[in-house]
């Protein structure tokens, strides 16, 4: 096997995504988009520094697991690498959508008036009928898993084979990342998706539907892997460009939040294809540039931090759903809420995870994360 070094600023990276990922669902509460329970009040504003965050967070993170997919393969064959994805993703999905999961379905039959009882009532009545959202079985927020899942076994023989072979499609790239705004070549397939097939399907996050959001996020997680091919020239490149990188994604923002106010069209369909995937890769050029100059070494917190991750990802959001509930009538406005829902979510996801997930070994494969 290949000396492979460990890259913490993608760890870092990891680490400040997903925990965004609890500030952005406690933002979807308050906000006029359609969610799992929403507040008695709506303020419109929240959206704009969430529509900011949903332009490149999730595309961040699958780039990331393409990334950490390159260091996977360089321990293990294929086949420990697939078997390794399948404990690691498929483990924690069923478990996710057999226990985790459940309560956010039951606390949104309660708020929509669809079911009456206790919650073991519902485990042992119609908890497991259907498949949502006419019945009660889901993977909610935990989509993110399968979809991962299935671009490791669909490209790991293409990764095995570019590993082992240094083929010439990491040369072209390693060059071409090397010319002025050479890193925004990456943009090009992705700007396709966005301009010709995102219009003719919606987001469903139900795997077998939802093609846009399929290759467009499986086209990420490629580009992480070739990216991460290209060696230490990729990260050099990144730091160079990441103050041009910084001042493209704010200008493409303002160029969106004014295409924004235009009615639908060709033109605009197709401008703001272009701005959304420039303003996209600029932020991700941004966060990769300023974690690798500044991010790249080791801590305590960031070692406890990196493993907690995973587990907090799995539990936040039923946290979230179940506070949520209990906070939707009430008249206390939008600060006391979200204070509530924010500190509320990471103290008992910490609280599951630390004194309970960490003390019992069992429970660890569970939540993906490897006995010490």
């Amino acid at each position: 096997m290949e000396k492979t070094f460990r890259r913490y600023d993608l760890d870092w990276l990891r680490v400040v995504v997903f925990s965004l990922l609890i500030f952005y669902h406690v933002g979807m509460f308050f906000v006029p988009w359609g969610w799992h329970l929403k507040n008695n009040i709506i303020y419109d504003w929240i959206k704009w520094p969430m529509l900011f965050l949903n332009q490149w967070r999730l595309p961040i993170l699958f780039l990331i697991s393409g990334m950490g997919t390159f260091y996977a393969l360089s321990k293990r064959t294929i086949w420990q690498f697939n078997k390794e994805r399948f404990l690691r993703l498929g483990i924690p999905l069923l478990f996710g959508m057999l226990v985790v999961v459940p309560p956010q379905i039951y606390f949104e039959r309660l708020a929509e008036g669809q079911f009456q009882g206790s919650y073991l009532h519902y485990l042992s009545t119609v908890a497991y009928e259907g498949i949502y959202p006419e019945g009660n079985i889901s993977w909610h927020h935990l989509w993110f898993l399968p979809y991962l899942f299935v671009f490791s076994v669909l490209l790991s023989p293409i990764f095995v084979y570019i590993k082992k072979r240094k083929t010439k499609i990491v040369d072209w790239f390693s060059k071409v990342i090397q010319k002025p705004f050479g890193l925004y070549i990456f943009t090009l397939p992705l700007y396709l998706l966005e301009s010709l097939l995102e219009p003719f399907y919606d987001i469903t996050h139900d795997l077998i539907n939802d093609w846009f959001n399929f290759f467009s996020s499986m086209t990420l997680f490629f580009f992480g892997f070739i990216m991460v091919s290209c060696g230490q020239i990729l990260w050099i490149e990144i730091e160079k460009i990441r103050k041009k990188a910084f001042i493209l994604g704010i200008l493409c923002f303002i160029g969106l939040l004014i295409i924004w106010q235009f009615e639908d069209g060709y033109t605009r369909h197709f401008t703001e294809a272009f701005l959304k995937i420039i303003n996209l890769w600029s932020w991700i050029l941004v966060l990769l540039g300023y974690a690798a100059k500044h991010q790249n070494k080791p801590s305590k917190f960031l070692g406890y931090a990196n493993r907690a991750v995973y587990p907090f990802y799995i539990l936040h959001q039923t946290v979230t759903v179940a506070i949520a509930y209990y906070l939707m009538d009430l008249d206390w406005g939008l600060l006391p809420k979200a204070l509530i829902l924010v500190i509320g979510t990471f103290l008992i996801s910490w609280i599951i995870y630390h004194f309970i997930i960490l003390k019992i070994g069992l429970l660890q494969p569970l939540f993906g994360i490897k006995n010490k």
